[in-house]
């Protein structure tokens, strides 16, 4: 458990929060901050206060890892309001349109196979991407259109999991970058009858069991007594998942103390092991402690990318 100062606690982790709709990723970042007393947290990737789901939030040095997870692909199931079109893609927006929906199977099927796969996606005025340090949906709200580049993303399964002519749900598995609202808003558009998200709910990030996550409200219960008792913040750091779960996809390289030690220090080096290029994950001895992230060169070396603090005394 990680020890009590005057901030916070130096505490290492990642807890997979069950997000509930209507709050903000960065309002439930500080709120499970704050509820685990720790001295620095990060998220992995902001939903939308509309969507629920599994947002992974990094406490103390698992935020060096994040961005890992911010590439992993991710699992949505949405449902799609057909007949009408908002400026936002989703419930949130006005309606700017409305329009009969006439489809059938065959020709729903036809649109969604368009989707499968690596394909285009230019990015809603109304995401978090930002334009000149500005977020696009800033610009948006004050009727303002920037310039957006268009981004391959893949959808790896696209799953129809029922329809009607006033709504249709989908399963998806997708990269990083997908924008769910676009491809909703893009098939609407297709299928000549506009449509728009009303539920979102993120399923999965990278390969982390659904069942580990915990709600919001669970966490406020188990500190409602003592938020600061030590009974209180051991069971709070039962609900942590080790930060290497962030890169577990990454291949493991076992380095002896003496050889971690040099890497501890910024030093690149050699090593038999190290015979496939890219990113390793680095651990030391017996133990096989985890203290970073390394790559692998073309030449069969090893270098730091991003290394765990030294134990805090």
């Amino acid at each position: 458990m990680g020890r009590p100062s005057r901030r916070g606690r130096d505490i290492d982790g990642i807890v997979l929060l069950d997000k509930p709709i209507g709050l903000s990723s960065n309002d439930l970042l500080q709120k499970v901050k704050r509820l685990f007393h720790a001295n620095k947290a990060g998220h992995t990737g902001a939903l939308d206060p509309l969507a629920t789901g599994m947002l992974p939030i990094c406490l103390g040095e698992a935020t060096k890892f994040s961005q890992h997870l911010l590439d992993a692909d991710k699992r949505y199931r949405v449902v799609a309001r057909l007949g009408q079109r908002t400026d936002t893609s989703d419930a949130e927006g006005a309606v700017i349109s409305e329009r009969p929906v006439a489809i059938d199977q065959a020709g729903l099927e036809r649109a969604l196979e368009r989707f499968r796969g690596e394909t285009p996606q230019t990015p809603s005025m109304y995401s978090a991407l930002k334009y000149q340090g500005r977020p696009l949906y800033e610009y948006a709200r004050q009727g303002i259109d920037v310039p957006r580049p268009t981004r391959m993303i893949t959808l790896y399964a696209l799953e129809l999991i029922r329809w009607d002519q006033e709504s249709l749900e989908l399963e998806i598995h997708c990269s990083k970058g997908t924008y769910i609202r676009t491809i909703v808003d893009d098939l609407g558009e297709m299928l000549g009858c506009g449509a728009h998200v009303i539920v979102l709910r993120r399923l999965a990030v990278a390969r982390y069991p659904a069942d580990r996550m915990v709600t919001l409200d669970r966490l406020q219960s188990l500190t409602a007594a003592d938020p600061q008792a030590p009974a209180t913040l051991a069971a709070l750091d039962r609900l942590l998942l080790p930060m290497d779960s962030a890169v577990e996809d990454m291949p493991e390289l076992n380095l002896p103390a003496a050889m971690a030690g040099l890497i501890r220090m910024g030093q690149t080096i050699a090593t038999t092991d190290a015979t496939r290029p890219g990113m390793v994950r680095l651990t030391e001895g017996a133990e096989k402690r985890f203290f970073g992230v390394g790559e692998i060169t073309e030449t069969g070396l090893v270098a730091p990318r991003r290394l765990v603090a030294e134990p805090r005394v």
